[in-house]
């Protein structure tokens, strides 16, 4: 029973990550977006301005537009991802016009410094959670990785170069010198959460230490920090000297009590310290949605 209920829920767990996903994004898009017609690039930015233009429903266009690109898409791409990413794009343009035209939510702010912010935030967590799926919603990450394939170019760079030409093709379509620049804010902070969505956002720190006191900061990181980690053999370059490596993940809020011990004990200890976005282990919880 407890088997084939983990089966289950390994089938199933990525559908509800892009349902949930496609939702917040539709009302990243009827809140902030359309109303303040920011353009975050892709296929929707370009709906967006079509909607300004002719009042055509945004869900709507993006599915239109986005039919050649998908078809081209599946000669290229993997068919598994093509159609997770197609029943992403129909289910996140649905939700948007749902949101939109159907239920007509109202703009959550009249402040566009607000709405590009917020806008961003949201629209960055719905497509963080959508490739958390296993998909997309089709648009400027099916075109970059079908550049990417044909040019060499990078899949980031093949995306970002498609999102700033949308984005920058507003302000010659509103005639606003201030429409592109709301639209950066919009695609740099969506591209910061999606970021944080795929990475984690735990922010637990990785400390190498090396140190003649190993022994006392063992204990230390044992007793007082309630942590583990893993003593490595090495060897000094500069004294030919052999000695061990202390390697541990600790919370950050524990960072300021390890440093001033190793500080006070050994002055000499070499210690680096790197962010980890996401731990996986006893003691540690990992990012929502794995």
């Amino acid at each position: 029973m407890a088997t084939s209920f983990r089966y289950v829920k390994k089938k199933t767990a990525p559908f509800l990550q892009i349902i949930f996903g496609c939702a917040i994004m539709g009302l990243s898009y009827s809140l902030f977006l359309i109303p303040h017609h920011f353009v975050p690039g892709g296929v929707s930015g370009v709906s967006i301005i079509l909607n300004y233009f002719f009042e055509l429903p945004v869900g709507a266009m993006i599915i239109v537009l986005n039919i050649p690109i998908f078809v081209f898409g599946l000669r290229t791409m993997g068919k598994k991802y093509v159609l997770k990413s197609l029943a992403g794009m129909l289910l996140s343009s649905v939700m948007i016009d749902v949101f939109n035209q159907v239920l007509r939510i109202p703009s959550a702010t009249d402040n566009k410094i607000l709405a590009s912010i917020y806008g961003g935030i949201l629209l960055g967590l719905g497509l963080g959670i959508v490739f958390r799926g296993h998909a997309s919603t089709g648009g400027s990450d099916i075109v970059g990785m079908v550049v990417s394939k044909y040019t060499g170019i990078s899949i980031g760079f093949g995306i970002m170069i498609t999102d700033f030409v949308i984005i920058s093709a507003s302000g010659f379509a509103f005639r606003q010198l201030e429409a592109p620049l709301y639209g950066y804010i919009v695609l740099f902070i969506s591209t910061k959460v999606i970021d944080m969505i795929l990475e984690g956002w735990n922010y637990s720190k990785l400390v190498i230490i090396t140190s003649n006191r190993t022994v006392e900061i063992e204990k230390f990181i044992l007793n007082t920090l309630e942590r583990s980690g893993t003593a490595l053999k090495s060897r000094s370059l500069y004294l030919n000297r052999e000695g061990e490596i202390i390697l541990t993940v600790i919370h950050r809020k524990q960072l300021a009590e390890l440093r001033d011990f190793i500080k006070e004990i050994d002055p000499q200890a070499f210690v680096i310290i790197n962010d980890t976005y996401d731990v996986l282990g006893k003691g540690f919880k990992s990012t929502l949605f794995t």
